[in-house]
């Protein structure tokens, strides 16, 4: 009997899907609106159904991670462990992303800034944002994919099925069928992640071609090795000081969603391939599955680098020297705005505006990195993705009571999808 064929993994078929995109859209520079006009529809369909797919699996995904464990105080326990290490990366991802942009500071350059134009939004009131967590009915959270409000709801209902004991096991049952229904659509989505990956990155690569970087170059060079020194500092310290797994079976296990995550620029979009992946490096289930949307949604490193990378870009291009006074302010605000942006394309630039207002620099300084946004936007998205995911088999390891400390936490599966 002859073995079957082994099926290409899921990351190889999305590198080379990126490198073909980068070829195609490079060959049809001329032909750039062509792309934008017929490729890039097949894209935008790729990242509907990933929209479709996500506010259920986070809705039931919660559901059933606070109903499989049963106990109200263990859920509290996990969600102060959880937000305590979202808020320290987060703080520490902000001085390493401030770091570094002072080190290049000297070197970026002075660029004219006249007629430039940018309209912010209004920063929300903190007591707006608070009372808006909460949902006011059943429905609009789920249409409007409000994810602070959808994970409210499955928190309250969660609860309320592990409040009511025997009389709510088929409540629970349903869950978990509900649940697993979603998780099957989902791999059935994320199948079509390849040919999503080039029909979106290609007509980017065309309209901008290969002086994408241009004179921003350097401060795009900051970002990304802020982001790099970010995730082999932190991450590999934090797995392997607090749960005792090697940094190359982590990253190894978090490989394919770190490469859809840089391709689509989307922390909610990666969520079904980061929970997968955590599953694969031996978190439990029913923890991931309320840690990784809760993180999607409130944690953002790689934004909070951005945007301390970026303040201080645009303050050199105004020829504006900032303060001891003024670098501190823009640690403190651009953690607090990275707590809660929407884990979609471009939401970061518009939470720059608001620490920008902070040290008293031009908004309209955002238009200088407008251009070339969406470059920042893939590498601090895999920044935000793989700390949800550290934080996930973190919690989930330190939670497994009564079970010995392995050397490190095994990849249980094959390292790739198949």
């Amino acid at each position: 009997m002859t073995k079957e064929k082994k099926k290409m993994p899921l990351a190889t078929q999305i590198f080379i899907a990126l490198a073909l995109a980068v070829v195609v859209g490079l060959l049809f520079q001329k032909q750039a609106d062509f792309l934008t006009t017929y490729i890039q529809p097949f894209g935008t369909i790729f990242l509907n159904l990933l929209k479709f797919i996500v506010v259920p699996i986070v809705l039931f995904s919660i559901m059933a991670g606070v109903v499989s464990m049963s106990d109200v105080k263990k859920v509290g326990k996990i969600g102060v462990q959880t937000v305590v290490y979202f808020f320290i990366t987060t703080a520490l991802a902000m001085v390493i992303g401030v770091g570094i942009a002072f080190l290049f500071k000297g070197t970026f350059p002075e660029l004219a800034t006249s007629g430039l134009e940018y309209e912010a939004t209004e920063p929300t009131p903190f007591m707006d944002v608070l009372v808006n967590i909460f949902p006011s009915n059943f429905i609009d959270p789920l249409l409007n994919a409000t994810m602070l409000q959808v994970i409210v709801m499955a928190l309250i209902l969660g609860f309320a099925v592990v409040l009511l004991g025997e009389r709510g096991r088929d409540a629970v049952s349903g869950i978990n069928l509900l649940n697993e229904i979603f998780m099957k659509a989902m791999e059935m989505i994320i199948a079509l992640s390849p040919i999503g990956v080039f029909c979106l990155l290609a007509p980017v690569v065309a309209a901008n071609g290969a002086m994408v970087l241009g004179s921003f170059a350097k401060v795009i060079l900051a970002a990304y090795i802020a982001y790099v020194l970010h995730c082999v500092l932190v991450y590999s310290l934090s797995v392997k000081l607090l749960v005792n797994m090697s940094p190359i079976a982590f990253f190894k296990g978090m490989s394919t969603a770190m490469a859809f995550a840089f391709s689509t620029s989307s922390s909610v979009g990666s969520l079904p391939i980061t929970l997968e992946c955590c599953d694969k490096m031996g978190a439990e289930h029913e923890i991931a599955s309320f840690v990784l949307p809760l993180g999607a949604t409130i944690n953002m490193d790689g934004t909070a680098i951005y945007q301390g990378v970026s303040v201080v870009f645009i303050a050199s291009c105004y020829g504006v020297e900032l303060t001891p006074a003024q670098y501190v302010t823009i640690i403190l605000t651009a953690v607090l705005a990275s707590i809660g942006t929407a884990g979609v394309p471009g939401s970061g630039i518009i939470m720059l505006a608001m620490v920008l207002q902070a040290v008293g620099l031009p908004v309209e300084g955002i238009a200088l990195i407008a251009g070339v946004d969406r470059i920042f936007d893939m590498g601090r998205t895999v920044v935000n993705i793989t700390g949800d995911a550290s934080c996930a088999v973190i919690v989930s390891k330190l939670n497994q009571k009564g079970k010995p400390q392995s050397e490190e936490l095994a990849i249980t599966k094959e390292d790739s999808f198949e």
